[in-house]
């Protein structure tokens, strides 16, 4: 599953490296394959802070430092764009990292309990440029659709990150 993302994970690394940038992740419904691509690149400690799962409640509670009647005063809910760009600040400032990636979904075969289908993720990016992005895949399958979000995960990383080439950030 990882080596389809490799070329995009090295592309983050070679930049972050150069750049003495870090990262911190959180993820839901990709299980992790957004941090397990980054991890695999030689010299991961050099840039890789830390990263989490937050596939339920509890683990949103263990795991965050959000207030959950945060969520509610702001009515954001799970896999938008807004809870995506709240969580992956969260875990930026968390672990002290320049750039902070959440995801955050519907893997499948079913949707999620809000009514978005299988095959839903929100996406964000928290630093020097943020940036957010849902994808929806129209696929039920599971495994499928949390490689698309690795890699969904990865590209809308990369983006900022090209054009900040240069900045230090932090």
């Amino acid at each position: 599953m990882l080596e389809p993302l490799s070329p995009l994970a090295e592309k983050i690394a070679t930049l972050l490296k150069a750049r003495g940038e870090t990262v911190a992740v959180v993820e839901g419904s990709g299980g992790g394959l957004i941090s397990a691509a980054l991890l695999s690149q030689a010299g991961a400690s050099a840039y890789y802070l830390g990263g989490s799962i937050v596939y339920t409640a509890p683990a949103f509670k263990a795991l965050t430092r959000i207030d959950p009647a945060t969520l509610r005063n702001r009515k954001i809910r799970s896999a938008t764009e807004d809870y995506a760009a709240l969580m992956a600040e969260d875990v930026r400032t968390a672990h002290g990292a320049n750039w902070g990636l959440c995801e955050s979904g519907a893997s499948g075969p079913t949707g999620n309990p809000y009514g978005d289908p299988a095959g839903h993720t929100a996406l964000a990016v928290a630093g020097p440029l943020p940036a957010t992005r849902t994808l929806r895949t129209g696929s039920d399958d599971r495994i499928a659709n949390m490689q698309a979000f690795a890699e969904a995960g990865l590209q809308l990383f990369l983006e900022p990150l090209e054009k900040n080439i240069g900045a230090r950030s932090g």
